[in-house]
């Protein structure tokens, strides 16, 4: 009997890891229709059920109404009120309704009362975004309790990853005509140079494609050739549409596992829609050219969706534009890299999300421009993760640049250069093969890291994708500093299950294996939004629901992603779970409770967990600098988060270029407060790492290590060149060095110090020390 529980859990697993099936479906099915009801079937396969229907939640009437099914061996209702029945009752309470026999219960309405139903056991989940309902999927039996804890999970994680795409159908349902606005373009002259702010560092020359949302429609006007395409072209259009979709999404899996949840569903499900398609092909079949129904329709579509008031929603443009410029580019043959895709090419953009950021990858964009601060932290560190230059810009002309026109992107040092002249590019090309020549030289590193005295300091990884585990680990990393678990909830567009994240997590600690590690509980609100909760607007967000206080009012979500950890790090021998955001001891105990928690119910439940636990916090609001040896007597170990550390006790919102100039982590009242932080921790023998951006840039590597900072959590490819600036310093430079900067009270006075050419010779710098870039990441 354990044997086949066991075997049943597997293929519980192999419905939430194999997206190749689900590929198969949103490609190879005719209509949304047909999607739906082969979803339907795949779902009863997997957890062995003899039905299993799929309902969707209409708004305005607040009914759920029949959209596939599969098994039914009675008729069923096609229309069900909220709260009525098993099915009512669950999308009404958005949590799971088991009945073992269905057949007794007093809230059953499912059936026409005059027949009997031969299915005995129910289970129904729902499928929504946070508070936002779409539907339920209910599973069917004839063998009394057939349903246990294993097959609500399942069902629960099938809701979640089956979620994307039939919200995307529900969308695609309710769709109605409304015209939309094109923009307009014009040049800017030639040999333009715009200094912008670095986000990613890189190097960029291409043509360029402005990136608008709403603006597809620019890039879809009449060509002389557009009269000549017949009904067959565009039906050709359609499956080779298809195909390099489906070719798209499974490279793009391979080489992002947490992007899971599929990034093209939206383009599938339209692809099938018959409102859509079947629309273009109506409007064909009356005399419009093809290339003129496609944009007619797209334009709708586009109009609709920028007039709701729900953001994800308005996101879902961007699928839309996506796909209409794919069908256009294959009706008129235009190859895979023109302007429309973003493929080979820079894209200038005024806001980007997350998903935007994965579509272009998809596409092999070779830069990014964002304009008008329209970036989040998280979008800079997924490009930089992704290794896609990003630069911000406060140049609006920038958003007017025709396409095509020849960008060179130096991310380096903050430059934009419109139409260079080929002095200028060759010089570039020549800089870069000498800096790709000196990584390579660089790259690998030793497995051991010591300062010129000999003293031992340990670097590890901030690990933002899976992705790069793998650099991390060639480059020496003695483990991971920081993983950043909202990774998968941003590059999704529903919350992923409990076994969603176990699986990803799972992967971390088998590729690290004998390796510390260290996850980051979910760190969301403020800047990095999750726009399928639909959360009201916060008046100032940075001082909102974030970061440990969501989690704390959110303990659905809270428990989920501390089960699927512990669960993950069973045989893991060094596991660590962080909080971030902590601002009291009394925040402190309330999440480690929680943690023990769940670790006695995944215990009591017989579920393998990890053996060994370390629970500590982030260190990055100045409200814990008086409370730190109390603190230090409960956390197991602590990690300073320097970027919100500076932000929060200078009061400068880092990513506002108007204040930019007072972000300044050399101030005095910053240093000191370091010093105070790891003070506390050492006095009390407890870890202390740092894995802010100070923790890689070279002008504060002296500070730390003389306040006695030794250990370092940075982005893997900062790696070779911060063992090498740690090599040629010695810890009784750095102590003097630290204790000269903390005797100063002005910025001005600490500056001198930083710039004095005795230390730059004495820390083996190439030349004066300066501040460090203030790049808001």
């Amino acid at each position: 009997m354990a044997e086949t529980k066991n075997s049943g859990k597997r293929n519980h697993l192999s419905l939430l890891s194999d997206m190749n099936e689900l590929t198969g479906l949103l490609v190879s099915t005719l209509t949304v229709e047909d999607f739906l009801r082969r979803s339907s079937e795949m779902v009863a396969r997997h957890l062995g059920a003899r039905m299993c229907s799929i309902y969707l939640y209409d708004e305005p009437s607040g009914e759920l109404y029949l959209a596939a099914s599969t098994g039914a061996q009675t008729p069923l209702r096609t229309r069900i009120g909220a709260g009525e029945g098993l099915v009512g009752h669950c999308v009404s309470r958005l949590k799971p309704v088991c009945e073992g026999i269905a057949g007794r219960s007093p809230s059953l309405v499912h059936f026409e009362p005059d027949r009997q139903d031969v299915y005995q056991s129910s289970l129904v989940v729902p499928i929504h975004r946070g508070p936002v309902r779409i539907g339920a999927l209910e599973v069917r039996h004839e063998k009394r309790e057939a349903f246990d804890e294993s097959d609500i999970m399942a069902l629960l994680a099938a809701s979640s990853q089956l979620g994307t795409a039939i919200e995307s159908a529900r969308m695609i349902m309710e769709m109605h005509r409304v015209e939309g606005a094109l923009p307009v373009q014009s040049d800017i002259p030639p040999d333009t140079v715009f200094r912008a702010v670095i986000a990613s560092e890189g190097y960029a020359y291409a043509p360029v494609s402005v990136y608008r949302r709403g603006g597809a429609q620019q890039l879809l006007e009449p060509l002389p050739g557009d009269a000549a395409q017949t009904l067959e072209d565009f039906r050709m259009a359609l499956d080779a549409t298809s195909e390099q979709l489906q070719s798209l999404q499974s490279g793009f899996a391979r080489r992002l596992p947490e992007s899971a949840s599929l990034i093209f569903t939206t383009h599938f499900m339209m692809l099938k829609d018959e409102s859509f398609t079947g629309r273009m092909i109506r409007m064909i079949d009356e005399g419009a050219p093809p290339a003129q129904a496609l944009a007619q329709v797209a334009s709708h579509y586009t109009a609709l969706l920028l007039s709701s008031p729900h953001e994800y929603m308005r996101e879902k443009v961007n699928d839309i534009e996506d796909l209409v410029l794919r069908i256009m580019r294959n009706l008129r043959k235009a190859g895979h890299h023109d302007a429309s895709s973003g493929a080979r090419r820079i894209v200038v953009a005024g806001r980007l999300y997350p998903s935007d950021i994965l579509r272009l990858a998809a596409n092999d964009v070779q830069g990014i421009i964002l304009v008008g601060g329209g970036t989040t932290a998280h979008v800079s560190i997924l490009s930089r993760s992704l290794k896609i230059p990003l630069l911000m810009s406060e140049q609006e002309e920038l958003l007017l640049l025709s396409e095509d026109t020849q960008v060179l992107m130096d991310a380096y040092t903050g430059d934009i250069y419109i139409n260079p002249s080929q002095k200028i590019v060759r010089r570039f090309c020549e800089r870069e093969k000498a800096r790709h020549m000196a990584t390579r030289k660089s790259a690998g590193g030793r497995a051991q890291t010591v300062t010129k005295d000999g003293e031992r300091v340990r670097l590890l990884a901030n690990i933002n994708l899976l992705s790069e585990v793998s650099l991390a680990r060639d480059l020496k990393a003695e483990g991971v500093g920081l993983y950043r678990t909202e990774f998968p909830f941003l590059l999704r567009s529903s919350l992923p299950s409990e076994t969603e994240q176990y699986l990803i997590y799972k992967r971390l600690f088998d590729e690290m294996k004998g390796r510390p590690v260290i996850i980051r509980t979910l760190d969301v609100g403020g800047e990095k939004v999750l726009p399928y909760l639909d959360s009201p607007p916060e008046t100032n967000p940075e001082l909102g629901l974030r970061s440990i206080r969501f989690l704390l009012s959110r303990r659905d979500i809270f428990a989920a992603q501390i089960r699927a950890i512990l669960r993950a790090a069973a045989g893991a021998r060094d596991v660590h779970i962080m909080f971030p955001m902590i601002s009291s001891l009394d925040e402190f105990l309330e999440a480690r409770r929680f943690v023990l928690s769940s670790l006695e119910e995944l215990s009591n439940e017989q579920v393998s967990v990890c053996e060994r636990l370390s629970i500590g916090m982030m260190v990055e609001l100045p409200s814990v600098v008086e409370i730190m040896e109390e603190l230090a007597d409960t956390a197991d170990f602590f990690s300073i988060g320097t970027n919100d550390f500076v932000q929060y006790t200078l009061a400068v919102d880092r990513a506002n270029q108007r204040v930019s100039g007072y972000y300044a982590a050399h101030h005095p009242s910053v240093l000191r407060g370091l010093k105070r932080i790891v003070e506390a921790a050492l006095k009390k023998k407890k870890e202390i790492s740092i894995c802010g951006e100070m923790a890689h840039e070279t002008i504060h590597l002296p500070f730390l290590l003389g306040i006695g900072i030794r250990r370092f959590s940075v982005d893997p490819q900062f790696l070779p060149q911060l063992q090498e600036s740690i090599s040629r310093i010695s810890l009784s430079d750095a102590r003097e060095y630290a204790d000269a900067l903390l005797s100063r009270p002005r910025l001005k006075d600490v500056q001198e110090i930083m710039e004095d050419r005795k230390w730059a010779r004495r820390f083996g710098m190439q030349g004066p020390a300066t501040t460090a870039s203030r790049t808001p990441r």
